[in-house]
């Protein structure tokens, strides 16, 4: 919302998801209707990986069903639809990141789930957007999946606490405001199809830890684990790059690195930092 606002570009209406629940379809297409958008941002998803194991019906109705209620409606109105995605689509068998033209095949319920809804927007909305997004960090956190790996990271530092992190799953850490930002520039571009949005580079969380308390200067040891078993199988590499972004836009995301940085002085960790360019063009 905040970079929206401030790119100049847009009148911005929020939904919560009490306003418009994407999986009643009458509700989205009466408030929809109502406001007219030319562009729809469906950023609503049942995220908790595990849990899509157990609730199969629930994941595929916010997902996929949702995403369909909400392309239908676009279809009606000649908005864009765009659908923030994940990199969960994939099955992370490649050794390195993945790009746009790679083809999906998860394994997870998730992962799954998602992919339905991309293929139901491309069917449904004559205009579409898929944005495929991953391993976000921002200031606020994240609601469905009980807050921010960073804040929990210094946290346990802080408090002397031991920290054994998985060192076996490869992945694309994306600071919330350059995803955001770089949503914004291609919607002003108005570029569609598929697109990654992530930060540049790719680590493991025992890397992104080692990174968190190199930045923060805290100096507990971090011990690099195997993952454990969890309910929902999990990409071994789901690292994402963009060959679309640069390509279409000359937009160029910043180093995961940088991002970290610049979060952890947004949060007041570090001292505010100097300027770190977010795109060249």
């Amino acid at each position: 919302m905040d970079a929206l606002r401030k790119s100049g570009s847009f009148d911005v209406v929020p939904l919560t998801h009490e306003a418009a629940d994407c999986t009643n379809a009458n509700a989205v297409r009466a408030v929809l209707l109502a406001s007219q958008p030319q562009i729809v941002i469906n950023s609503a998803a049942y995220v908790r990986v595990d849990d899509c194991e157990d609730f199969p019906d629930e994941a595929f109705r916010v997902n996929a069903i949702g995403a369909f209620n909400i392309a239908r409606s676009c279809a009606e109105l000649k908005a864009l639809c765009v659908y923030v995605s994940t990199d969960y689509v994939f099955d992370g068998r490649k050794e390195s990141p993945y790009s746009e033209s790679d083809s999906p095949s998860p394994v997870n319920v998730y992962g799954t789930s998602k992919l339905a809804g991309e293929h139901l927007v491309r069917q449904v909305a004559p205009r579409w957007l898929i944005v495929r997004m991953a391993s976000l960090f921002g200031k606020t956190g994240a609601r469905g999946k009980g807050g921010n790996f960073i804040e929990t990271i210094i946290s346990k530092a802080k408090a002397g606490e031991s920290l054994r992190v998985v060192n076996d799953l490869n992945m694309s850490p994306t600071y919330t405001r350059d995803a955001a930002d770089a949503l914004v520039a291609i919607l002003e571009n108005g570029t569609t199809g598929h697109l990654h949005l992530v930060n540049s580079g790719a680590c493991t969380w025992y890397e992104f830890t080692k990174e968190i308390l190199a930045i923060t200067g805290l100096t507990n040891q971090v011990v690099p684990i195997s993952s454990p078993t969890h309910h929902a199988s999990r990409p071994k590499n789901s690292s994402l790059r963009s060959d679309r972004l640069f390509g279409l836009l000359q937009y160029e995301m910043r180093s995961w690195q940088d991002a970290l940085a610049a979060y952890l002085a947004e949060k007041g960790h570090i001292q505010t930092i100097g300027a770190i360019p977010q795109h060249t063009s």
